[in-house]
């Protein structure tokens, strides 16, 4: 769940400006854990990560570190067993436990989700917890919504929540469009509390993380004391690292608001893909992408032999990448108490690594020199939306980028019709047609790709 101002947009960021790219190359023959720690140390040094990463391949753990501070004003270094909020990589275990309890016979996942809400608007009508799963059920992001900000800090309850926003039009009509809505998996918890007959925190104890032994995980409650959770921070322009706004965690629900440890997710991904906690036939039913390659609570893209299964996460002080290659089961589990996309690009790069690929870092990209008539048959507006788009212009011999309300960033060449960034770590690839003239480029994010035509 993202609840920040800057992290709002969920999985519309890949559309939010020229950010983060992972380099692959050809397989090496062995996982070269110094090189990991190179690359997190290239963000640690930046001070754009601090947090515990774990990389492991099955049950062999390949590496283990905490890294920068849990604790800035007491110098608690992050290990490990550090305990972080976990922000939307939690839409995970709500999507187990509605899996859970459709095996019961206790959830009918095609079925209208009005049988749990017999007071929800008509609109609502068509809406089955399998929409809400995969976000494709059109109703709004509550936490996109101008009264968030505030609301986020208030006393509270889940209802309260929901009532932001049970009343408000449907984006879309249920099944026929894809937007990310933290809104979806806040009426998920309530089906699994009002399906189990339990509290959400208390069915994911007894039938999650118990039988994992996953016993640092839990709902968080800023309440509690909880000892070795970490505290959350957050990067400003002008002031520098501060201490992240506070955030009712009453709120996030089973959208956002779990914590745990690098070690305990291991357990998680170790049981969840072992069979511990589903049947092998929803353990396909949860891991089957549609829309935006998103299947139930999880990102799942197919990948040599196996899939990449991943999520990310962000909400007040902590961003989070959890992800696993199905097939070499190499897992990668990144939580950062700094807000920023550092662990979404660490995650990609060390999963890279794991694989055996290669990954290189923007201060050791090499450019090239090109002549400005090569570089003006790159220059024109790519419309990578709708509505957002990149211009890219030549100027005295330099190729510049420029994505709508965004500062405009130098591209380098490294290739044929290959650029790179030095400001930020990104690429772009350009794309000719049968004639020869470019057509169109390549936006490369976080391991993903989004094209854009020429106009």
């Amino acid at each position: 769940m993202t609840t920040t101002s800057t992290l709002r947009s969920g999985g519309r960021s890949l559309l939010a400006g020229l950010i983060a790219l992972t380099l692959t190359a050809a397989p090496a023959l062995a996982q070269d854990v110094g090189r990991m720690d190179e690359i997190i140390r290239v963000f640690t040094d930046r001070d754009a990560f601090s947090g515990s990463v774990l990389v492991a391949r099955g049950d062999e753990i390949l590496l283990d570190r905490g890294y920068g501070l849990a604790n800035r004003e007491w110098a608690i270094p992050n290990d490990g067993d550090t305990k972080f909020r976990l922000g939307s990589v939690s839409k995970q275990f709500t999507a187990v436990a509605i899996v859970q309890l459709r095996e019961q016979g206790l959830v009918d996942i095609d079925a209208p989700i009005r049988n749990w809400f017999p007071d929800a608007p008509a609109s609502w009508s068509a809406i089955t917890p399998r929409h809400l799963l995969t976000h494709t059920a059109g109703v709004p992001n509550v936490t996109d919504l101008d009264a968030f900000q505030t609301y986020k800090m208030q006393e509270t309850t889940p209802e309260a929540t929901i009532a932001l926003f049970r009343d408000l039009p449907l984006d879309f009509q249920p099944g026929e469009g894809w937007s990310y809505s933290n809104s979806g998996y806040l009426l998920l918890t309530a089906i699994v509390e009002k399906a189990s007959g339990q509290s959400y925190a208390d069915y994911l104890a007894q039938h999650l993380f118990r039988p994992l032994g996953m016993s640092d995980t839990g709902y968080d409650d800023s309440s509690v004391i909880l000892p070795r959770r970490a505290s959350g921070y957050t990067p400003t322009r002008t002031r520098g690292v501060i201490n992240a706004e506070y955030v009712n965690m009453v709120v996030p629900q089973g959208a956002g608001g779990l914590y745990s440890t690098t070690r305990d997710l291991l357990k998680w991904e170790q049981g969840l893909f072992g069979g511990r906690l589903l049947t092998p036939e929803s353990l396909t039913l949860l891991t089957t992408p549609g829309r935006n390659d998103y299947a139930f609570g999880l990102i799942v893209k197919p990948a040599g032999d196996g899939a990449i299964v991943q999520h990310s996460g962000g909400i007040e002080g902590f961003n989070t990448w959890m992800g696993r290659d199905t097939g070499s089961e190499m897992t990668v589990i990144v939580l950062g108490n700094l807000n920023g996309r550092g662990p979404d690009r660490i995650g990609v790069d060390l999963l890279t690594l794991a694989n055996g690929g290669t990954v290189d870092t923007p201060e050791e990209r090499q450019a090239i020199a090109l002549p400005a008539e090569t570089l003006q048959a790159y220059a024109g507006i790519y419309d990578l939306s709708p509505d957002f788009a990149i211009t890219v212009t030549e100027r005295d011999g330099r190729l510049i980028a420029q994505a709508e309300r965004q500062p405009p960033f130098e591209l380098f060449a490294d290739g044929p019709d290959s650029f790179f960034l030095r400001a930020i770590d990104a690429r772009v690839t350009f794309s000719r047609d049968a004639s020869g003239a470019v057509d169109g480029l390549t936006l490369h994010q976080n391991g993903r790709e989004a094209p854009a035509r020429k106009r």
